[in-house]
């Protein structure tokens, strides 16, 4: 990784115009094709310098559109783990594997779901992560998933002064109708080859054709504060919601420092992450129809789902971890009748979780009798949680998330369907895997002992269960101002 060149780029790159460039440039690694710049750029040499060969390297960088239009977005399928665009596959497909290109593309795509119920709001949303997840792949060529706090200030650094092979006059369609007639039928639309990343207005006085492009092109890019604010916001939130779907170890946009550079504007894009009472019935009767309809195929998604949602568990406490695969024989009974689920969960940590007792007579025995067992777990039994269907032991994470999709999916299109109003179908637009855990302790607050739900959360901190958990929720703070007359009070 260290080196006294500046080599960083597939096909040439930057990375940014850090704060510290001797930080920066001993991160730089090598890429197929990379660019080598003159050795006189070495540790040490001054900010203008390597600056000037930052701009030299991004030169030949070829950026590339991920996300499509508002109403294309929310169109397409989301149990498909790739892009609906064919050159957006390529695209990602042409990357390292270890650069992991598609999974970040997926990961992105899913976290700009929870904000697509406004148009405006996803296209902001979709700006800052499209840039983040270009510049992690052409420039600093590392998946996004691995950044580090210094990577997070790089992003900040470059966002703030691109180069200019990044930034275009006006904001430009970013894919058009494919007009060749060889290649229509497989790639529909093509990314516009005059959409860029970021867009620097030009003055009026520099608008006349009189003017060179070269002039144009040499009016610096200038980022407001109000900007960097948001690219601030959006990056930190992206991997907060990373983290809580284990795709991340840690959010290196929190551990920035200097946070005061980047006040971030109000949230009004926070999504609460938990679904409705009506929406859950909605996934729960959709989930027991799937089942009902095709039992060989859906009683595992209806286990799947319902097992997540009764015992709080994140996605790899069903699907497993390196070194822990969950077994039925993971549910155990204490002296005193008393179901448990015994897990490893983040860090190696062991913990059990209380079982509840509808979900073991009304869920936990129906599975296991379809599959041809006893109706209870034994003792120290070894058969897998989850199988493929073709009775493999386990399924990937990525796997589950798609089945819990679909259920998702389908609920959305029954409500649609049986004429709900939009307001009360919306958030369930933007559910994920993660949303199951949230909305059961949402659900269970108000009934159960703080520090009981914390331990089957497996919080490390009160503080966390009460602040998320314990607080008004909006549809009762809602009613309880709704009647309030601005006069009588009595």
């Amino acid at each position: 990784m260290e080196g006294g060149l500046l080599r960083d780029c597939k096909d040439g790159g930057s990375i940014g115009f850090p704060i510290n460039c001797n930080v920066a440039l001993k991160r730089c690694s090598t890429g197929k094709g990379g660019l080598k710049l003159p050795r006189t750029v070495r540790i040490g040499s001054s900010r203008q310098a390597v600056h000037s060969c930052w701009a030299v390297a991004c030169m030949t960088i070829s950026t590339h559109p991920l996300f499509e239009s508002h109403d294309d977005f929310v169109d397409q399928d989301f149990t498909v783990s790739r892009s609906t665009i064919r050159s957006v596959n390529d695209y990602l497909e042409s990357f390292d594997e270890e650069l992991l290109a598609l999974d970040g593309y997926l990961a992105a795509r899913a976290y700009l779901r929870s904000y697509a119920e406004n148009p405006l709001t996803f296209s902001t949303y979709r700006c800052q992560v499209e840039r983040l997840l270009l510049w992690s792949l052409n420039i600093l060529k590392k998946p996004i998933t691995q950044l580090k706090r210094l990577d997070a200030e790089a992003f900040l650094e470059f966002c703030k002064n691109p180069p200019a092979s990044w930034v275009g006059p006006i904001i430009r369609n970013r894919f058009l109708d494919n007009d060749n007639s060889t290649t229509t039928l497989t790639h529909p639309v093509v990314m516009n080859p005059k959409w860029k990343p970021f867009t620097q207005k030009t003055p009026k006085q520099l608008r006349d054709e009189s003017v060179s492009h070269t002039s144009q092109a040499s009016q610096p890019y200038h980022s407001s504060k109000g900007s960097m604010g948001n690219v601030f916001k959006i990056c930190s939130g992206f991997y907060e919601y990373l983290v809580e779907e284990e795709l991340t170890g840690g959010n290196p946009f929190r551990k920035v420092t200097k946070k005061n550079q980047y006040n971030a504007t109000p949230d009004e894009g926070a999504v609460t992450r938990a679904l409705t009472p009506l929406q859950w019935d909605y996934v729960l009767d959709t989930a027991e129809a799937m089942a009902a309809a095709e039992p060989n195929k859906h009683e595992r998604t209806l286990f799947i789902l319902i097992t997540m949602f009764s015992m709080y568990l994140r996605i790899s406490d069903i699907a497993g971890r390196s070194n822990w695969k969950p077994t039925m024989g993971d549910f155990r009974r204490d002296q005193e009748g008393n179901w448990w689920f015994h897990v490893i969960g983040k860090g190696n940590k062991s913990a059990k979780i209380a079982v509840r007792d509808d979900y073991v007579t009304g869920y936990l025995t129906r599975y296991r009798r379809f599959l041809g067992l006893s109706p209870m777990p034994e003792y120290q039994e070894k058969t897998p949680l989850i199988t493929t269907l073709s009775g493999r032991s386990g399924l990937s994470d990525r796997q589950v998330r798609a089945l819990l999709q679909a259920v998702f999916d389908n609920a959305l299109n029954r409500m649609r369907t049986e004429g709900r109003e939009a307001y009360e179908m919306d958030s369930l637009r933007a559910a994920s895997s993660h949303w199951l855990r949230h909305t059961s302790a949402t659900f269970d607050a108000p009934f159960r002992n703080a520090k009981d739900l914390q331990s089957d959360l497996r919080h490390s901190n009160l503080a966390t269960t009460q602040n998320t958990y314990y607080h008004s929720h909006d549809q009762e703070r809602a009613h309880s101002v709704k009647r309030l007359g601005l006069r009588d009070r009595g």
